[in-house]
């Protein structure tokens, strides 16, 4: 950023909400500035900055060399051009998506915005259907439900088996090894057609409310849904953000980015975020995972992004590179002015240690920020565009949007409404209809609460899933997502994370995900560091709900495989539980085990 956040008076609107009650209970938070006009499509973004700054750099990722390969914005749009002329020549079936089974990178972006720009929707699914199995069922049932008009993978020796073991008869693309798959595209082939009229005039016909893309859900339970995603929801939702964010339209955004886009944060929250505002995205080949984490390190040693989005995994596994390495702290908060993290769910003990490493290695404060969506939201509907002292908070209503609360099991369930919200489910009328209340508002799911009733300006605090929580035996509810939050707090640095169990029992328990530094721990020891975490938290008060009487130690990962764990780094709880069935009676059995520590 040309100039730092802070010193910039108009970087953030000022807080602003208005409450409207309703009967029993309810009521309805709303920001009080309209919603200002925004793109008629996706394209338009790309269209304006090939024009407006052709010569600045949009998407970047590492070749072979290790060398960055850079597209500016003139560039892009050329090849989206040459790609959206391809896709009109080769007459696919209209409607049908464009379907991508591989992670982040260039030829990746240059396919979706191709595909877009001539109102062709397009559907990423996760590389890990095809990378971490063998077992190709769930990713042939997504290809057999989207009905695709052609298939993209990066590399056939790595999506080749998935995709020649499928039975649709869909054109397969390749930007490596098409040669080793009969009846396969290259990539670059797809870049031979030079651009005809014919792809403005179809441009030029794309509606708001045309299909952008689908996007899937974890699919824990069964198949994914399909979330169809119009270009109004992905257009209204950047402008949106930028009204209470307006630093967007004067300062330009340099980020590097590992969250895939197979997921609303980073295939639109963030990618979109980019390209409305004309900045640049370095595409990061790293993940938060061993041996991967230090590819990300790396990138952010030499990109130096001005914003840093991630989710609290991501932080976690980078924290000991930035507590241990001054020269990676000072480059990595050298030209930082906001951490954004996903949803409610930083524990406050990473926020108090990403904070300290700043306060050590630079004077101006760094802000911490973040929001609250999901998929079916594109995704932001609330936002955090003020200072925050601490976790918890999602922000406040962003313009345009309607957030109901209405009272549900003791607590506030949230319902929301506004022009990102989706229309439905593909293909899916009885789901659809479920998802929505008599007004039309979306069921989210999700619990939240103001955190000052007097000042709803001062925004919503997250209050846990409604799916997630249950009662014990005692008829008292366990917030799960409170309960999991103050448990990897205490439990800090000895848990990468936590599941909250104890339906239909008496007491709460906690399945543990160890950390690396609690592997180097005798099992004695790190049995008496896990006591001493549960007594503090029953010290803390709060009740039988909160204050869990037992832990297991777990000695096997989360596999996203099982759908245990999301590339956003997120637990499904409820697959977890099902899953390690085994574990959670070997909990609350009264045999003495070595992985179980009960207070």
């Amino acid at each position: 950023m040309s100039q730092h956040l802070f010193s910039d008076a108009a970087a953030l609107a000022p807080p602003a909400a208005v409450r409207e009650d309703r009967p029993e209970g309810a009521f309805v938070l709303r920001h009080p500035e309209p919603l200002q006009p925004y793109a008629r499509c996706v394209g338009a973004w790309l269209e304006h900055w090939a024009v407006t700054t052709p010569d600045l750099d949009f998407i970047a990722e590492r070749d072979a060399s290790g060398a960055w390969r850079r597209l500016t914005y003139r560039e892009t749009r050329r090849l989206v051009g040459r790609i959206a002329q391809s896709l009109l020549d080769m007459r696919l079936p209209p409607g049908r998506p464009v379907v991508v089974l591989s992670d982040n990178s260039v030829d990746h972006a240059l396919l979706l915005l191709g595909s877009m720009h001539v109102g062709r929707p397009v559907c990423t699914i996760s590389s890990a259907y095809c990378r971490l199995t063998k077992d190709y069922t769930k990713v042939h049932g997504m290809l057999d439900a989207l009905e695709p008009a052609l298939v993209y993978a990066a590399d056939s020796a790595v999506y080749g088996p998935a995709m020649s073991t499928w039975a649709g008869s869909t054109p397969r693309v390749f930007s490596a090894g098409a040669q080793a798959q009969a009846g396969a595209v290259a990539f670059t082939d797809l870049l031979e057609a030079d651009e005809t009229p014919a792809v403005l005039d179809v441009y030029h016909r794309v509606r708001p409310d045309d299909h952008a893309k689908y996007l899937l859900t974890s699919g824990s339970t069964g198949l994914p849904k399909a979330v169809i995603n119009t270009h109004r929801m992905l257009t209204a939702n950047q402008q949106q953000i930028s009204q209470v964010w307006p630093f967007l339209n004067r300062h330009r955004l340099t980020l590097l980015e590992w969250l895939p886009w197979s997921h609303t944060f980073g295939g639109n929250h963030n990618f979109n975020m980019v390209l409305a505002h004309g900045g640049t995205l370095y595409v990061d080949e790293g993940r938060p995972a061993p041996g991967l984490i230090e590819k990300t390190v790396h990138n952010l040693r030499e990109v130096k992004p001005n914003f840093h989005f991630n989710v609290p995994r991501g932080f976690d596994m980078l924290l000991p590179y930035l507590e241990q390495d001054e020269r990676f702290a000072r480059d990595f908060f050298d030209r930082l002015e906001g951490l954004f993290y996903a949803g409610a769910a930083l524990p406050q003990s990473l926020w108090e240690r990403l904070e300290g490493v700043a306060r050590r290695v630079r004077q101006r404060p760094v802000w911490f920020t973040s929001a609250w969506g999901s998929t079916e939201t594109s995704p932001a509907l609330t936002s955090v565009y003020w200072q925050i002292e601490r976790a918890g908070c999602i922000g406040g209503p962003l313009p345009g949007v309607d957030l109901k609360f209405v009272p549900n099991a003791g607590k506030l369930e949230l319902r929301v409404r506004g022009p990102n919200v989706f229309p439905g489910y593909r293909n899916a009328p009885e789901l659809t209809a479920k998802a929505f209340d008599d007004e039309g508002y979306y069921l989210i799911g999700d619990a939240g609460r103001l955190v000052d009733p007097q000042r709803p300006e001062r925004g919503v605090a997250f209050d846990g899933r409604v799916a997630e929580d249950f009662k014990l035996m005692s008829g008292t509810w366990v917030s799960v997502g409170t309960l999991r939050v103050r448990a990897v707090t205490a439990l800090t640095p000895l848990a990468a994370d936590v599941v909250v169990t104890g339906h239909d029992r008496e007491e709460v328990g906690l399945l543990v995900f160890p950390s690396p530094a609690a592997r180097e721990l005798s099992t004695q020891a790190l049995g008496e560091r896990v006591r001493e975490a549960l007594v503090a938290m029953r010290q803390e008060g709060g009740g039988s709900s909160q204050a869990p009487t037992r832990a297991r130690v777990l000695d096997e990962p989360p596999s996203a495989d099982a759908g245990e764990i999301t590339d956003k780094g997120y637990i499904n709880q409820g697959a977890v539980l099902r899953r390690r069935n085994g574990d959670v009676i070997a909990l609350y059995s009264n045999v003495p085990d070595t992985r179980t520590v009960r207070v």
